[in-house]
């Protein structure tokens, strides 16, 4: 419950077929056990008081009869057990029978949710015995029970968490062209659930899970779904209890199949409510007198979060999916500045390069896209322009990286023309203050733009997404370019882009060079080096990349408050940097970032490479001068 945080289940009791007083006392044991263990919403699988597989046997009185005392024994059970739970059966209605789904909390049934899309095809012939039940609501007397909402048409909403609110579809409901889920959905369910009876073919459990994973993308929202699992008839089918948690387009947890294994997982729900808001399709419907509202409560428990929280949520885990990454975003950054050449009929590319990772990924990237353009690299233009700041390491690298990628090398020391500078302005050269450091970035722009002009060229740009979350460019010095190629390139992830390059090139000498730059500390080298070293470490200054990284992907990617992404960053990097730092470079970023937007205000063009971008022309339009009051106060609480 803390910070929009749901423990869900799916669960499949190893069931006798027809047996319905065995198989509720399995329930019953699944039902308890998982609740102590912190979750409230749970699902079982379809028609699994009876056992999916009972065929002809459904039009048994007794077994129907059978069946209603096992739920409400089911129900009796959870009595003094905050929640939603879900089982299925089959239920007579007015004469017709029907597989539902029924949805009950603290010992009361709260409704019956009919399964709408009825197969009868190869194996499954479900039509022989079920009708198709009505999405319009209505109230049925069901046994004793009186007035109960019977219809597809339902919402379960948490009294105590409004934004929790839970829709229920059944098996072959996902595989339909229309899925009831999807006006479910427009109609404000955050999670939807599905009790299923899956049977196992061959490939069949890779397109379930794709269809499930990919549906809940596609709803921005959180799904359960329970297949049934051993205890079903093998005389034609078998069941592998395939259960699937999945959260706005991803796998947060699978069961090992014919394992009935029951699984839990975490289900973000101010994620999806953040994901909905910033999608304009996302067009929520009004909700018609048809949709039913039913509510329950989860007592808030502050339970443990066991969910996994990434801490580097721009780069993937996967070692393959890593390098599928790195080459789509190399393709995109080189084919964006391909056409931005094309376009102004541009011969020759210029570039500040640095020996740091930064202007090392921008001639990288610049490489591919001449050779894209079929030119010879060296219409590259690499300016090294050291000064001050500049190591022996560094300068080192910066000429040799050019020199083997076959660009044109061109060295303009600087110290000179700054000194002047300073003179003329009136600047002591002894004081190292902001005056001296930006005076140096800013003259090597106006070489690097007046190198373009002699050679019709354009410059590139170097600087990362991390860098304009924090300002930290100098303003129209390594600000300012023609075309930004690492603009939407956090920090973290151009590491990951240059050591791609550099296990991929099949040069053993580039290779070398690409893995010093990488182990180099992060720096601008505007200051004097102590015995030869780089003295002035960025994050030493500003905090880490990684954090930083973190806190920029939760803000702006679901719009997360500081106090949520205070308690992310800690699961995440627990064991790496304690609550007191955590919370110190938070407090730093959030200042640096409202701060400093008039650096972003006005950037130059760059590709948009993921789905977090700073370009004020469409990904972030925010006000230069807007004030950080409001998050700051959420931090300073978090100190009391």
């Amino acid at each position: 419950m803390r910070y929009g945080f749901v423990k869900v289940a799916a669960l499949a009791p190893k069931i006798r077929v027809a047996d319905t007083k065995y198989n509720a006392q399995e329930i019953i044991g699944l039902m308890k056990e998982a609740w102590e263990k912190g979750a409230r919403i749970l699902v079982f699988p379809e028609l699994c008081i009876t056992g999916y597989t009972c065929s002809d046997l459904f039009l048994q009185e007794i077994l129907l009869q059978g069946a209603a005392s096992a739920l409400r024994e089911i129900i009796e059970a959870s009595k003094g057990m905050d929640g939603l739970f879900f089982v299925g059966l089959p239920v007579e209605i007015k004469g017709k029978l029907y597989n539902v789904a029924a949805a009950y909390s603290d010992g009361e049934l709260l409704g019956f949710v009919p399964k709408t899309y009825i197969p009868n095809y190869s194996e499954f012939y479900e039509a022989r015995h079920f009708a198709k039940g009505p999405s319009v609501c209505d109230h049925v007397n069901w046994g004793e029970e009186n007035d109960v909402p019977f219809g597809s048409n339902q919402l379960f909403t948490c009294a105590n968490m409004p934004q929790l609110l839970v829709a229920c579809e059944i098996c072959e409901d996902l595989w339909a062209p229309n899925p009831p889920s999807i006006r479910h959905a427009l109609n404000g369910a955050t999670v939807i659930v599905n009790l299923s009876a899956s049977d196992e073919v061959t490939g069949k459990d890779a397109y379930r899970r794709d269809l499930i994973r990919c549906h809940s993308g596609r709803l921005s929202c959180g799904y359960i779904y329970a297949s049934a699992g051993e205890g079903e008839s093998s005389t034609d089918l078998v069941f592998g209890g395939h259960h699937l948690i999945c959260e706005n387009g991803s796998l947060l947890m699978e069961a090992k199949r014919f394992q009935n294994e029951t699984v839990y997982a975490e289900i973000d729900v101010e994620r999806m409510i953040g994901e909905r808001r910033r999608i304009s399709t996302y067009d929520m419907e009004e909700k018609e007198d048809f949709y039913l509202s039913t509510s329950f409560r989860i007592r808030d428990t502050k339970i443990p979060l066991e969910r996994y929280i990434d801490k580097a949520p721009f780069v993937p885990d996967k070692k393959e999916e890593r390098k599928r990454r790195c080459e789509e975003i190399l393709a995109i950054q080189s084919m964006g500045l391909k056409k931005r050449m094309e376009h102004t009929n541009c011969k020759s590319a210029v570039i500040g390069i640095s020996g740091g990772l930064d202007s090392t990924l921008a001639l990288l990237v610049t490489a591919k896209a001449v050779d894209r353009l079929g030119l010879s690299r060296d219409c590259i233009t690499a300016v090294t322009m050291p000064c001050f700041g500049t190591t022996d390491r560094t300068y080192t690298n910066a000429c040799e990286l050019t020199r083997r990628l076959g660009a044109r090398l061109k060295e303009v020391d600087i110290k000179e023309a700054v000194s002047l500078h300073f003179r003329d302005i009136g600047h002591d050269s002894k004081l190292h203050n902001v005056t001296y450091e930006n005076a140096q970035a800013r003259e090597r722009t106006q070489v690097l733009m007046d190198v373009a002009n002699q050679t019709g060229g354009m410059v590139i740009g170097t600087g990362d997404m991390s860098e304009l979350a924090l300002g930290w460019a100098t303003y129209n010095g390594d600000h300012m370019s023609m075309y930004g190629v690492n603009a939407s390139v956090p920090k973290t992830l151009v590491r990951h882009l240059v050591r791609y390059y550099a296990d991929t090139c099949e040069d053993k000498r580039l290779s070398e060079i690409l893995l010093d730059i990488l182990d180099t500390p992060v720096s601008p080298e505007l200051l004097p080096p102590k015995d030869g070293v780089i003295s002035q470490k960025t994050e030493d200054l500003v905090g880490p990349y990684e954090l930083h990284d973190f806190y920029l992907y939760y803000m702006l990617r679901f719009g997360f408050a500081p106090d949520k992404i205070y308690y992310l960053a800690e699961q995440a990097f627990e064991g790496i940097y304690d609550k007191e730092t955590i919370l110190k470079w938070l407090k730093t970023f959030y200042r640096r970032f409202f701060s400093q937007q008039f650096k972003r205000s006005c950037l130059p063009d760059g590709p948009k490479v993921g789905t977090v971008a700073v370009s004020p022309r469409g990904d972030l339009r925010m006000p230069s001068d807007a004030c950080v009051t409001i998050w700051m106060d959420c931090l300073e609480k978090l100190e009391n």
